[in-house]
């Protein structure tokens, strides 16, 4: 991590991503937001946009992200949003996105992902999971490492959740080849090595002025919750504190901790870390479901994930 002074802000779990933002200009800086369609995607977009940044939405479904830029647009009075096509689970797609940047870029939001779906892989026999929420994005961000040297201090944003609490990534059996699949413990595998790619991008690109930090948005109903019923929802809540749950947030305001993990000039020099409810997070105290779990800022963990992502994509 690049310093180790706790980062607090001003603001709450309550604010929202225009709240964040406001009296920040990002006029000429451009952003790339994942899975900027839908969910808090587009709200984290939105507030770029209603900053002055030149966003390009990157999603598998044009349509929608062409309904989402143009509502953006029509909020912001921001015409500069682009729709360009991203299959997080297709390396192929990857690179063509990569292929067709040029020029600095300055911020990337990592935000698009699955959750808890049935045990499906990708034609490279990947777990879904895995190969949606981490690899595409290694494969994004690593592509796209020179545009982001050339911003000038650019930041790399990785969305994770709560959920890395329920898994570290088991680097002897990462795609359940050998274990019984679980959709939650898969999920949760991923979203540490969300975590985990935020240390290892820092450690290594912090002299190219890149800082990658991850957060988790908080509880947001979203179309992320398509393979998930209402009675589990129900169950997982009640088994994560029942009354004392974390409330539900509005997509604006799950929008927010991603704004500012992007943003803020309250994080800069600072990278590596893990944010939640627009404040750096502690260690995880059990029987919560908040902080990081110490496997997840694991440099060595870090490191390894890295060098295992590299070969398992030259392997593909």
């Amino acid at each position: 991590m690049t310093t180790s002074t706790p980062v607090s802000t001003p603001f709450t779990a309550e604010s929202t991503a225009l709240e964040v933002i406001q009296g920040i200009d990002l006029t000429g800086r451009r952003a790339v937001v994942t899975g900027g369609g839908s969910g808090i995607g587009v709200d984290t977009a939105r507030a770029l946009a209603s900053a002055g940044a030149d966003v390009t939405i990157a999603v598998r479904n044009l349509d929608q992200g062409r309904r989402a830029a143009d509502d953006i647009t029509r909020t912001t009075g921001n015409d500069r949003i682009l729709v360009a096509p991203l299959d997080l689970a297709d390396p192929a797609s990857v690179a063509a996105f990569v292929a067709t940047w040029d020029g600095p870029l300055h911020i990337l939001v990592n935000n698009a992902g699955v959750m808890a779906s049935p045990e499906m892989r990708t034609p490279q026999g990947w777990e879904l999971q895995f190969a949606t929420n981490h690899l595409g994005h290694f494969v994004l961000a690593t592509g796209l490492h020179r545009a982001l040297a050339a911003a000038g201090g650019a930041r790399v944003v990785s969305v994770s959740s709560a959920a890395h609490l329920r898994s570290p990534v088991v680097f002897e059996d990462i795609h359940f080849h050998d274990r019984p699949y679980e959709p939650w413990a898969a999920y949760g595998q991923s979203k540490t090595a969300n975590v985990l790619f935020a240390v290892e991008a820092t450690r290594r690109w912090a002299d190219d002025g890149i800082l990658t930090n991850a957060l988790m948005p908080g509880a947001i109903r979203t179309n992320l919750q398509r393979h998930i019923t209402e009675e589990e929802l129900a169950r997982l809540r009640a088994a994560s504190g029942g009354p004392a749950a974390p409330a539900w947030k509005t997509v604006e305001q799950g929008a927010a901790t991603s704004v500012l993990v992007a943003t803020s000039p309250l994080l800069d020099g600072v990278g590596g870390r893990y944010f939640e409810d627009c404040q750096e997070a502690g260690p995880n105290q059990p029987g919560t479901r908040t902080g990081y779990a110490p496997y997840a800022l694991d440099p060595e963990a870090a490191q390894r994930l890295w060098e295992v992502s590299e070969e398992t994509l030259k392997a593909a």
